[in-house]
């Protein structure tokens, strides 16, 4: 069974360009997923290749310990050349975080619990309305989360991850 939800837009003259939430529900318990989030080695299991976050002496924190706020990061994901690097924002140690993605762009991701799941909802907003951002950044990401919750779900839920961490498998899937 899966519990997933994207918001939907029939129409295209309210569709909203500037934010969207996706949400989804994994069978595990709220601390386990709030640590799959603000732990680097935990991040690393659904999410990222390689996650490094520092304080604000620029010191690195420790792999297995919680970040908290404020910190900045830097993320780099399989097969993807670049490193996204942002601020986090805001951790409350049980069902909130907030940091900067994709530029000036706030994400939030809120916890809560539905009998034995929790419920991941993830909003990003102050998106640009530029056309680039408007294709990269608002449907971009909006599909990159999407991708990334059903990650999360298949990795604690039944230890399957989802990405292709070979680059050679990465590149004959995506071929034009």
């Amino acid at each position: 069974m899966t519990l997933f939800q994207f918001n939907v837009y029939c129409n295209m003259e309210n569709f909203d360009w500037t934010c969207f939430t996706v949400k989804s529900a994994v069978k595990t318990d709220m601390k386990t997923i709030y640590d799959a989030w603000t732990i680097p080695s935990e991040i690393k299991k659904w999410f990222l290749e390689s996650a490094k976050y520092l304080d604000s002496e620029n010191k690195t924190l420790d792999y297995k310990s919680n970040y908290t706020a404020p910190c900045s990061y830097e993320w780099r994901w399989y097969n993807y050349g670049e490193t996204e690097k942002g601020k986090v924002l805001e951790t409350n140690g049980t069902d909130f975080i907030a940091f900067t993605f994709a530029g000036n762009c706030r994400v939030e991701v809120q916890l809560s619990s539905y009998e034995d799941y929790t419920i991941i909802a993830i909003t990003q907003k102050d998106i640009p309305t530029d056309d680039a951002s408007k294709k990269n950044v608002r449907l971009g990401c909006h599909g990159g989360w999407s991708y990334f919750l059903e990650n999360i779900k298949s990795v604690y839920e039944n230890g399957n991850d989802l990405r292709i961490k070979d680059a050679g498998l990465h590149k004959a899937i995506n071929k034009k």
